[in-house]
């Protein structure tokens, strides 16, 4: 009755032409398909009492999908095939395993707006680091912008290996260094402790390699590194010659080396 009122009121007469449908705030607990509007780009379902989402398997069309204060525990096969979709708010639910959500989530390529605050999977201490790593194409999510540094923090909390390769990688070149070993929980790498640069480092390939919190710092360090220049001069006149060293007529001298570094 729901649905059939709001066609009225819209004054949709076929239900190709239905675009948008609005059925918010009706006291709701469950919808029928949907399927017969294979159009549908925008849909308000907010403020009910929805706890499954069975009604959406048709709607590929969808590119925003209004789901917050309902009764959700559980979105696990019901939006992934939704790769169109570009707001999503799911705020204000009962969802509680972030990492089957977002796994739910992986396939919209085109997601730049969703909300999950208000969930109890929002209490895990990396709940928002690990949800910009998964969902790269994720511009503000929980009503806050997704700035570079969290980016860059995301990568390091959820793959510490490549991060750290992109650590080693300075002017198109690779530098081999140990990636260390660390141990891995269930979902993703735990963060290691941030390390302070050793006094005495030396400069070049020889440069102490440590893992950085923050991975501005890094930049900063393997900037310093990899500008110093170093030029050596030898006053050749005082040096033997193969044929000299072999007939001895030339008295060796110490060699004098001038070195000088500057960045």
């Amino acid at each position: 009755q729901a649905v059939e009122k709001q066609l009225k009121i819209c004054g949709f007469k076929r239900n190709v032409d239905v675009l948008v449908l609005y059925l918010a705030g009706q006291g709701l607990r469950s919808i029928p398909s949907l399927s017969q509007f294979h159009r549908l780009r925008y849909l308000w379902i907010n403020n009910n009492k929805i706890q499954d989402l069975t009604f959406l398997t048709k709607n590929y069309c969808l590119t925003e999908l209004y789901l917050n204060n309902n009764e959700l525990t559980d979105i696990s096969g019901a939006l992934k095939h939704l790769h169109a979709l570009q707001i999503l708010l799911l705020h204000d639910n009962q969802l509680k395993k972030l990492g089957t959500t977002v796994k739910e989530l992986k396939g919209m390529i085109s997601l730049q707006t969703l909300n999950l605050f208000h969930n109890p999977l929002a209490q895990d201490p990396d709940y928002r680091l690990y949800v910009i790593y998964f969902l790269p194409s994720v511009q503000l999510l929980d009503r806050k912008p997704v700035t570079q540094r969290e980016r860059e923090s995301a990568l390091h909390l959820c793959n510490r290996e490549r991060s750290c390769v992109m650590q080693s990688i300075a002017f198109g070149k690779r530098v081999n260094t140990p990636l260390g070993t660390t141990a891995a929980s269930s979902r993703y790498t735990q963060p290691a402790r941030r390390l302070m640069i050793p006094s005495g480092c030396e400069f070049g390939n020889h440069t102490n390699k440590v893992t950085f919190e923050d991975p501005e710092d890094a930049v900063l360090l393997r900037a310093m590194t990899r500008s110093l220049m170093e030029f050596s001069s030898v006053d050749w006149n005082k040096v033997a010659t193969c044929q000299e060293r072999r007939l001895k007529n030339k008295a060796e001298e110490p060699h004098e080396k001038l070195t000088i570094r500057f960045r």
